[in-house]
């Protein structure tokens, strides 16, 4: 008995009455889509309510994802040189250092194992995830979960620097006695928290952005004193850091297949889009240079 006015409608409730943003009625639509679908491919229902739903909501309100934004290169090193000269902060180095030297997901990086690298070779391996989810008792809690698609399993050089990061935490492991933490049978994970036990995404966002205030607040105040533009850091969450990651990436690689598969994106199209904006830049910047270098009239 429900009919696409009726999912349109309450959508536009959610939105209007509620204040759902973009990113919330995303979720709402990728859970009623597929239960609809099933309703169709069991004979239960001729069509899909939900069908184009979304499509003219987000014409109807003008609604365009939001742009993940990498951090500059200025941005970058101001965190990362923050971190780590900070007494408070300079614990959580290893982990940014191997988020901004990887390119991996939040899930992919916080459950990685000493088995999955490669210390002869210096190459990672990443075959699996761990998430915080809602189990069926309604617990929220620590699970592992296969990558998504093929493309998600795969291996990542190891750089200098995430090497030397990963050798920091090892040394914190034997210093506490080992690691004996266990999640869905995995263990040996290279990344835990003060309390031994495997890190939250949530709880590492919520680092940042106590990391990234407390330089703001301290470079504004030098900013002032030496009589200069700040150079602050803007809000962002530990999925920047990949993005950030890939950005400057392309900025050093032009073969996409490369970039493709280090990253892990099943669709070539994600990869294109932040290629392209990474090189619109590189020309409008090599532009800027030949200004007044060049006689065209």
């Amino acid at each position: 008995s429900i009919r696409y006015t009726e999912i349109k409608k309450f959508y536009v409730h959610l939105i209007r009455d509620i204040g759902f943003k973009p990113n919330s009625m995303e979720i709402i639509h990728t859970i009623l889509h597929p239960i609809f679908t099933a309703a169709v491919r069991d004979g239960l229902i001729r069509m899909n309510p939900t069908d184009g739903v979304m499509r003219e909501i987000k014409q109807s309100h003008n609604w365009e994802k939001p742009k993940r934004h990498a951090l500059t290169i200025e941005q970058q090193s101001a965190f990362v040189e923050f971190v780590a000269n900070s007494e408070i902060y300079n614990h959580w180095l290893p982990l940014f250092t191997a988020f901004l030297g990887t390119g991996c997901r939040v899930g992919e990086l916080i459950g990685l194992r000493w088995q999955d690298c490669d210390f002869e070779n210096d190459v990672i391996s990443i075959n699996h995830n761990l998430i915080y989810r809602q189990t069926e008792s309604g617990k929220c809690e620590m699970s592992i979960t296969t990558p998504k698609t093929s493309a998600g399993i795969r291996t990542i050089p190891m750089l200098p620097e995430v090497r030397k990061a990963f050798m920091t935490e090892r040394k914190k492991q034997m210093a506490q006695g080992g690691n004996s933490t266990v999640v869905d049978g995995y263990s040996g994970f290279i990344f835990l928290n003060r309390e031994s036990y495997v890190h939250n995404p949530m709880t590492i966002n919520r680092a940042i952005v106590r990391i990234y205030k407390a330089y703001n607040l301290e470079e504004t105040e030098l900013a002032k004193k030496e009589k200069r533009e700040p150079v602050l850091i803007p809000h962002f969450s530990v999925h920047n850091l990949r993005h950030t990651f890939c950005t400057r990436f392309c900025e050093n690689e032009t073969n996409i297949k490369v970039i493709q598969e280090i990253m892990g994106h099943s669709d070539i199209t994600t990869t294109m889009n932040i290629y392209n904006e990474v090189t619109k830049e590189r020309k409008q910047a090599s532009f800027a240079r030949l200004e007044g270098k060049i006689k065209i009239c």
